[in-house]
């Protein structure tokens, strides 16, 4: 699938793939942030800040699914893979 292939910036937080400018989180200044799409990250801080990647694995998989980007086993194998690697979920808190 191309969502399991994509090679290019990656949401730290939900491993979403961000193509364009618009699907880049924002800084509390304002600028795009490098590492966080949109819907996890406006104006410097998480959309979801008590989400621990379970959680997020969970919503992530839901909304993969019901957009009909992947089966659901597909979806948990490659988001299971994917989240612990992610700059939000490198600290053993979560």
């Amino acid at each position: 699938m191309q969502i399991a292939s994509h090679e290019g910036p990656r949401c730290q937080s939900c491993a979403m793939p961000m193509n364009t400018l618009e699907e880049f989180g924002t800084e509390a200044g304002g600028a795009r942030s490098s590492d966080y799409c949109t819907y996890c990250y406006k104006n410097g801080a998480f959309t979801l800040q008590d989400i621990t990647m379970r959680e997020m694995c969970e919503f992530c998989v839901d909304t993969l699914v019901a957009r009909k980007r992947m089966p659901r086993a597909q979806a948990h194998k490659m988001l299971r893979r994917l989240m612990p690697g992610l700059k939000r979920w490198a600290h053993p808190h979560h």
